[in-house]
């Protein structure tokens, strides 16, 4: 799966940003809840491993979840999530983690795609699970980039990400309980690369034009519809960038207009 070679090189360009870090930088509070670099990487971390366990060994993977959910119960999951990994921090979890992305990119590159795999919500296929990898590694990805103040230079990867972002249009009402306010909107966006990717069929539903890269911090929730350049035309289609959500579980709401930005230093 191409998927899974998307995968590990957006993790490794992460890890090619944190290189050059102390163990006391990864301390750095970022705009995303609170969470340190030492918190993202370490969700990272543990998620990776237990999408490896959901494909390599699903009583392993039942161990895991019920770990977890004993673990955040009356608590947070940072805090599971640092007990898990025995409080490894620094570079040390940097190069845990890059090791563990080697590993379930080349298992999920030989996996047959339509295998369903267990997660903690719905069974996914195999190519699901990892593209959803792909996204979240993305997603949290910017919070680092922002914090450090470093322009992030997407490649045409994030078609990924794109893909489900309109791929769940239809979940993000069914999340909140609402039937869609219409149609799809039509989205034409520009790829890194300078390619226009077009979606959609339903112009009365209004339109999306812009950036890719803005697309995707709008359905992954990077970014609010107001920081962005991106031009939406429509009730339907202001109507879905207000609450867009392409990540599963319960339905969340996007940082407030000015709260997540890239910050005015660079390393």
């Amino acid at each position: 799966m191409q998927q899974a070679a998307d995968f590990l090189e957006e993790s490794r360009a992460l890890a090619g940003l944190l290189a050059a870090l102390s163990d006391s930088d990864f301390e750095t509070q970022t705009q995303f809840k609170g969470w340190t670099i030492n918190n993202i990487i370490r969700h990272l971390h543990v998620w990776n491993i237990a999408v490896d366990l959901s494909l390599q060994d699903e009583a392993a993977f039942g161990a895991f979840v019920a770990a977890m959910m004993a673990g955040v119960r009356g608590g947070k999951l940072p805090a599971f999530e640092a007990s898990y990994l025995d409080g490894l921090s620094g570079q040390a979890l940097l190069q845990a983690w890059l090791e563990r992305t080697e590993v379930v990119a080349a298992a999920f590159a030989e996996a047959d795609p339509k295998l369903r795999l267990k997660w903690v919500g719905p069974d996914m296929s195999a190519l699901s699970s990892i593209t959803a990898r792909l996204m979240e590694t993305w997603a949290h990805a910017q919070a680092v980039y922002d914090v450090l103040g470093v322009a992030r230079q997407d490649t045409d990867r994030i078609g990924n990400i794109v893909r489900l972002g309109v791929n769940t249009w239809g979940f993000t009402w069914k999340n909140r309980r609402q039937e869609p306010p219409g149609p799809m909107p039509q989205i034409r966006l520009t790829a890194p690369s300078g390619a226009i990717w077009e979606y959609g069929e339903a112009p009365d539903s209004g339109m999306i034009t812009g950036s890719a890269t803005e697309f995707c911090q709008v359905v992954t929730q990077c970014r609010n519809i107001a920081d962005t350049s991106l031009a939406v035309t429509g009730e339907v289609a202001h109507q879905w960038m207000a609450v867009a959500q392409c990540f599963a579980g319960p339905p969340q709401d996007p940082p407030p207009a000015g709260s997540r930005c890239r910050a005015n230093r660079g390393v």
